[in-house]
């Protein structure tokens, strides 16, 4: 090191770890239906090219679903509030595994197209 001081603002940028999606559906259908968001989230899965190596959901009463696939490439995370239309996912994924191929595959399970996405670069100074 040449004594100079440097922000972490000024690190070298490496090219990042993985991609994380934050992904918020609106005008969502069928969002309390846990074998439809199940079946939704093997689908995403299936469709990034990720290893799935467990799905847990839990059903909310009276309504609301909250789950993870945790993947060998990180995960996916949902949590409906079917009252109001409306999904949170996320999705964080390393290596060859395409997170945004699981932006229309939520789209089509959930029956609409009012999608925002947010993508974020994780590890970009690691």
């Amino acid at each position: 090191m040449d004594g100079t001081k440097r922000s972490i603002a000024e690190a070298p940028i490496h090219p990042g770890l993985g991609t994380h999606l934050i992904i918020d559906l609106s005008n969502g259908q069928r969002l309390d239906d846990e074998t439809r968001v199940e079946q939704a989230l093997r689908d995403a899965v299936a469709a990034s090219g990720a290893t799935l190596l467990d799905i847990h959901l839990h059903r909310f009463a009276p309504q609301g679903v909250t789950g993870v696939a945790m993947l060998a490439e990180s995960h996916i995370t949902v949590h409906t509030w079917p009252e109001l239309g409306f999904a949170a996912f996320d999705a964080f994924m390393c290596g060859a595994a395409n997170p945004w191929a699981v932006v229309d595959v939520l789209a089509d399970a959930f029956e609409t197209k009012d999608v925002n996405v947010r993508e974020l670069s994780r590890g970009n100074r690691v």
